[in-house]
């Protein structure tokens, strides 16, 4: 099984650390597209910091951003897993998962990023500011950069296990699973019931997805099909509605009830 995550915006400034070293990172067929995207960021922050700002979407009171992607390379790191933070991440707590659960986490977890392409949950990476919307000076759209790359990763992770996606839409631009891959792909989109009214609410979808993780890590659930991932979350709790399988896989609605 290999489980997506997205990137969060907010993050974590290691206060020390090695700096940045795109040969240490995982995934070593990412490390050429990595390095063009740090180079554009750097460059563009290192230039005129207000066009900076504009290009990244930072307000003019934002500017320490702009200076921190300017010295990405020289910058100290931490877990990506610490750097990321946020409701999501806040709810799956990596750092206190029992010792299982975080081997199961290095080994099925990956995140999205625009910087990066995709990090492991142990990769070492820098505090950073790039979207997944930005187009980048000498680069163009991070997503249609990624587009290019992502594949062969995903493909060397996934093997033959089940691909469960829970990326946002911005960040499932990056890559979307070929149709052969759909009877192994399985989304999760959590809805919010109250009054009998079932919706998407962002704060409720990012923290449920993160205790979703959490709770299969440290139960050690290993499906290998959509419908298998289906009978795991019901087993640990979740009220789940199956889709149909379509050519893009299999949609899991996880319907939490507002108290």
């Amino acid at each position: 099984m290999l489980i997506l995550l997205p990137p969060s915006e907010g993050k974590a400034a290691p206060r020390r650390g090695k700096p940045l070293d795109l040969d240490t990172l995982g995934l070593p067929v990412l490390t050429d597209a990595r390095g063009a995207v740090l180079d554009a960021l750097v460059d563009l922050c290192a230039g005129d910091p207000a066009k900076a700002a504009d290009v990244l979407g930072v307000g003019s009171t934002q500017l320490d951003l702009v200076l921190a992607n300017a010295g990405l390379r020289e910058a100290p790191t931490a877990r990506a897993d610490a750097v990321y933070t946020g409701v999501l991440y806040d709810a799956l707590d990596a750092a206190s998962l029992s010792p299982a659960a975080r081997r199961r986490l290095g080994a099925r977890v990956a995140i999205t990023s625009s910087l990066f392409g995709l990090v492991r949950p142990a990769d070492r990476i820098p505090a950073y500011r790039l979207s997944g919307g930005t187009t980048l000076p000498g680069l163009g759209p991070v997503a249609a950069h990624w587009r290019g790359h992502l594949g062969p990763a995903v493909a060397e992770q996934l093997g033959g296990g089940l691909l469960v996606d829970l990326r946002s839409s911005t960040y499932a631009a990056f890559w979307r699973p070929p149709t052969e891959l759909a009877p192994r792909v399985a989304t999760v989109r959590v809805l919010h019931e109250a009054d009998g009214v079932r919706k998407v609410v962002s704060h409720f979808n990012k923290a449920t997805k993160g205790r979703i993780v959490r709770a299969l890590l440290e139960a050690g659930a290993d499906p290998r099909t959509p419908a298998a991932l289906a009978t795991a979350l019901t087993d640990l709790g979740w009220h789940v509605e199956t889709g149909p399988a379509t050519p893009k896989g299999t949609q899991l609605d996880v319907v939490v009830t507002a108290l």
